[in-house]
């Protein structure tokens, strides 16, 4: 229904040519940006409220119960759920193996809880439809259970730094809480997150409708196509030092693959972006010594690249 609308504003009260470069991409952002902002709210509002029956140490207590592969598993689905962010990277990661979690079952939540999101997922299906979100949720919790499994077989619990003091995250929450506090809360968390992206999401966007509108259909499948092997591995290496979340990458994704990059390309890069961004690496030194580091993004970073390709294998 929001498609007539936005094409009656552009071509009918605004008097715009069909057809125009303008036209296009300020068509194409008016329509991402009143649709997306739509299902965040709504998706946003129900995962928040999921959230309050997972504070911080509950998580600990769930996860140091979980043992073996099992326990990744576990680990990799709460992270999709579970509040994560910088300032809470330290302490929950310190947390976690104080409360007697393993190393590699912490790790697959690090890398789940950033990659994953409600932000991700309601971006990914309002622009690619729910097979891609899916799929790239499929993809993702793999990455990050493989992830841990591997760094908790290398046996390199003594890279950990040991740090005196451990000061509680700021995304923690508690979970006795009547039913309509969590109500209260979810609104609260909802305007702070939008309030907190919305930025992100109008640059994003806005990057989208320009490469939309004004990049030629062939120039970027032409360095980024399918066809190129190194496209995938280049497109990680580029995401690693942006500092950006999902709500800003994932309309660029979105135009970036409309004007011919290969999905899984366009995947990886946004990938790289969320799960290794440099930001996140700064503040996990905190907490991990360069050689644990450096080994955490090299394994994230090697599952990131087996996904672009089989992304690219599978959608052709």
């Amino acid at each position: 229904m929001l498609k007539p609308i936005i094409n009656w504003l552009v071509f009918d009260v605004l008097k715009m040519r069909q057809g125009s470069l303008f036209s296009e991409a300020l068509n194409f952002f008016l329509y991402d940006t009143i649709k997306i902002f739509f299902l965040l709210t709504g998706i946003i509002f129900v995962v928040a409220i999921i959230r309050t029956f997972f504070s911080p140490e509950k998580t600990r207590a769930i996860l140091s119960k979980s043992q073996g592969y099992w326990g990744n598993v576990l680990a990799a689905l709460l992270g999709i759920v579970t509040p994560f962010c910088s300032c809470s990277a330290v302490p929950l990661f310190l947390g976690f193996l104080e409360a007697g979690v393993s190393l590699g079952v912490t790790f697959s939540f690090l890398v789940a809880s950033p990659m994953i999101n409600e932000v991700a997922l309601v971006m990914l299906w309002g622009l690619f439809g729910w097979k891609i979100s899916f799929i790239y949720i499929g993809s993702g919790l793999a990455i990050a259970i493989f992830s841990g499994i591997v760094i908790g077989k290398l046996k390199v619990e003594g890279l950990v730094e040991q740090l005196a003091h451990v000061k509680q995250g700021c995304c923690a929450q508690s979970i006795s809480m009547a039913f309509k506090d969590r109500i209260a809360y979810a609104k609260e968390y909802t305007g702070n997150i939008l309030k907190s992206i919305w930025l992100f999401v109008i640059i994003g966007i806005g990057l989208g409708a320009w490469i939309h509108g004004y990049v030629p259909a062939d120039f970027l499948a032409r360095y980024a196509g399918r066809e190129n092997w190194f496209a995938v591995p280049l497109a990680t290496l580029i995401g690693i030092p942006l500092y950006s979340n999902a709500a800003g990458v994932i309309p660029l994704v979105s135009a970036l693959t409309e004007k011919g990059v290969a999905m899984g390309t366009a995947l990886s890069f946004m990938m790289a972006v969320t799960a290794l961004s440099l930001p996140e690496f700064i503040i996990l030194r905190k907490a991990m010594k360069l050689k644990l580091l450096v080994i955490f993004a090299s394994v994230v970073g090697i599952g990131i690249i087996f996904t672009g390709y089989m992304f690219n294998f599978i959608l052709k």
